[in-house]
């Protein structure tokens, strides 16, 4: 078997699809030809994490975006609390 699966294949050979995993790598089910579960055996998510020092799901383009996004200078406007007070935002008038 590959290591992508249906979602009926993968219910119908479970133990398969989890040995597969270990013994493999990562198997993705597949639902209406689109991925959208991947089985990762536990021992590669601790390896991972260990070569590497961090947790496999950080997404590093977000971290990289939100490290190098430019600072605002002085910060952000306080905004009243009271709608009737505060300015228009978005074409709300």
């Amino acid at each position: 078997m590959p290591a992508v699966w249906q979602v009926q294949q993968a219910k119908n050979h479970f133990s398969e699809l989890i040995e597969r995993a270990v013994s493999e790598g990562p198997q993705t089910i597949t639902r209406h030809g689109r991925p959208v579960v991947r089985v990762v055996a536990v021992d590669a998510t601790t390896d991972e994490a260990q070569s590497t020092g961090k947790s496999p799901r950080v997404d590093d383009g977000f971290v990289e975006f939100l490290l190098t996004a430019p600072r605002v200078e002085g910060g952000l406007p306080e905004m009243p609390r009271d709608i009737s007070t505060r300015p228009p935002l978005f074409g709300d008038e």
